[in-house]
């Protein structure tokens, strides 16, 4: 599954780094139109620059879904388990796993659910649509107030994004079945620092 995890990673890491650009070049804009120069005033007038703010809440929704599913599988996520850790070992197991296959299950309805809102909110007529079947009845749905994007595109980080988690909560559940072994972050390392160190 090493490609499902580079794929996670990649897709957290495009998401923030459209998000910053975007918000820079929106932060320029605003600073340098304020300066009377000839011309290039009169061009970063013309842009309309409205649409950043609503791209970037969104491209923030969507790196927190699939940045949730990555804390599930690197064990970065917060978590109280000092009562837990108390416990004999055969208790502590059954708790441990009592809350993964929880998380697991409540990704899967939050996914189910959230597959649904998106089939209603405008994705049954892009579908329709694609494959040329009758489309009689069906509404188009909504759209983004700015972008004019269709809202199920956006809506879509919930159904991926928790699939994704509930997947990773019974990767991490059937792990620590067989091993006993959660995963566990070390704040300390850095990923790529020691292979150059050692190279």
């Amino acid at each position: 599954m090493k490609w499902l995890d580079h794929l996670e990673e990649w897709l957290i890491s495009t998401f923030m780094a459209a998000a910053t650009l975007i918000i820079f070049a929106s932060v320029v804009h605003r600073y340098v139109i304020a300066f009377n120069i000839p011309g290039v005033q009169d061009w970063l007038l013309s842009l309309n620059m409205a649409w950043t703010q609503e791209a970037c809440i969104y491209l923030f929704v969507w790196m927190a879904k699939f940045g949730a599913a990555y804390g599930v599988r690197t064990g970065i996520h917060v978590g109280v388990d000092v009562m837990i850790n108390r416990l004999s070992a055969p208790k502590r197991k059954f708790f441990v796993m009592f809350s993964l296959l929880a998380g697991a299950l409540f990704t899967g309805v939050v996914a189910t659910l959230g597959a649904t809102f998106v089939w209603d909110n405008g994705l049954h007529h892009a579908a329709y649509q694609a494959f040329g079947l009758n489309m009689e009845g069906l509404i188009e749905g909504p759209t983004t107030p700015d972008l004019e994007w269709p809202t199920w595109i956006i809506y879509m980080a919930i159904p991926l994004g928790s699939s994704l988690m509930c997947f990773r909560f019974l990767q991490v559940a059937w792990s620590f079945q067989h091993t006993g072994e959660l995963p566990h972050h070390d704040h300390g390392h850095v990923d790529g620092l020691d292979e150059g160190a050692s190279a």
